[in-house]
């Protein structure tokens, strides 16, 4: 066997023995392991707390662009199923936009983007209607997207987007309908923020490549050739940020934190972010939160100085019951949600309908939608939606 094959072999066999250890652990956690625990400031006087200062801000607010991943799950976890399994490659699922034609699990990158290449970034209605031919499933990619702005005391704004969605023809729609299409035209937004590599979170990158290909872009350490590449392919022409595991202070008062984690599909790493807010605290916001709300939680406490020592709000993906499949062992996780006293709950996306309803009946403050454009519930923080967090709010 030649260096590069056992190098290749094994780079796949250590990332499926942390896979297994990342789902044992999400297991045991899910199970209660940590879920009775204390966790409050008061009940962990042996913690050594770092207390990083990463600045204070004044407000944030967050624009849901969209959280529908996708419309229908049973189509989704049939095609996970039918391709082998939660640790197959993502790339090789055939779906769009890298479906070759060839059917479920028989792609790759290399095949499905030769399809279209040529024509990223801007002629994206043309490589969307050839994937509509090629691909399994076309029509259930939707794709998660926000758009962050943060105030700092001086009352500058700062703009971010937190990931690209996937379908180029939802993403691109729902850029338009919340004007992010016109804000990275005038150079508004500042950066993207990739959470992680996952089809649904990075696969529309060529969208916001189409209005702004200089945009700076930050991403977690952790992507595998394929997801660089397609920086590559899709036209982005700006500077590329490789955010190691840890904190990585941005700007006053925001911060983003690397977990250098195993997920399914073949993605290692999530990118989430921080912000202390004036005398509110800390208010934290993900993706997908495959590190699972307690790390999320139990890491600023660990890691970083925020006012009043308080945890104020939370928003996102939780990834408590992202296909709405309830099992009773998630009301240990429900239940953790609530020793941290969040004021603000902004929930959707992976979280799952069922679980948001299960935070409102715990009477937790979670901020409600619209159900507009598609989203499924009212209990969800849906497309279109708003939340903010701070000073004059």
């Amino acid at each position: 066997m030649s260096d590069n094959a056992k190098q290749k072999t094994m780079s796949r066999r250590d990332f499926f023995k942390g896979a297994s250890i990342g789902v044992m652990g999400g297991v045991l956690g899910a199970m209660g392991l940590y879920s009775y625990s204390p966790m409050r400031k008061q009940m962990f006087p042996h913690v050594e707390r770092k207390m990083a200062d990463i600045g204070v801000c004044r407000k944030v607010k967050v624009t849901n662009i969209s959280e529908t991943s996708w419309f229908n799950n049973a189509d989704l976890v049939g095609d996970i199923k039918g391709a082998g399994g939660l640790l197959v490659d993502q790339y090789s699922y055939n779906w769009p936009p890298f479906g070759d034609g060839s059917g479920l699990g028989k792609g790759s990158y290399e095949k499905g983007i030769a399809k279209i290449k040529h024509l990223l970034p801007d002629r994206l209605d043309e490589a969307w209607a050839l994937q509509e031919s090629m691909s399994v499933h076309p029509e259930n990619a939707g794709g998660y997207a926000a758009l962050i702005e943060v105030t700092d005391l001086d009352g500058k704004e700062h703009k971010y987007l937190l990931d690209s969605g996937w379908s180029y023809k939802w993403t691109d729609e729902c850029f338009r309908r919340e004007g992010i299409d016109r804000m990275l035209q005038n150079g508004e937004i500042e950066g993207l923020f990739i959470s992680h590599e996952h089809f649904d979170h990075y696969w529309g990158l060529p969208v916001t490549v189409k209005y702004a290909p200089e945009i700076p872009l930050y991403i977690p350490e952790g992507f595998y050739p394929e997801g660089m590449q397609y920086i590559k392919d899709s036209g982005h022409k700006g500077p590329v940020t490789v955010v190691k595991p840890g904190l990585k202070p941005i700007v006053p008062g925001m911060a983003s934190y690397v977990f250098a984690i195993p997920i399914i599909c073949r993605v290692y790493g999530e990118q989430s972010l921080y912000f202390n807010v004036k005398d509110k605290g800390l208010v934290s916001v993900t993706g997908c939160c495959h590190q699972s709300i307690i790390q999320f939680a139990e890491t600023a406490y660990r890691e970083i100085k925020y006012e009043n020592d308080r945890f104020h709000g939370i928003y996102g993906g939780l990834h408590i019951s992202p296909f709405d499949d309830w099992d009773p062992k998630y009301d240990d996780l429900v239940i953790s949600l609530g020793k941290y006293g969040f004021e603000k709950i902004g929930c959707n996306h992976c979280t799952g309908v069922l679980c948001a309803k299960k935070f409102i009946q715990a009477g937790y403050p979670v901020v409600q939608g619209t159900a507009r454009f598609r989203s499924k519930d009212p209990a969800y923080l849906g497309n279109g939606d708003t939340i903010a967090f701070g000073m004059d709010v």
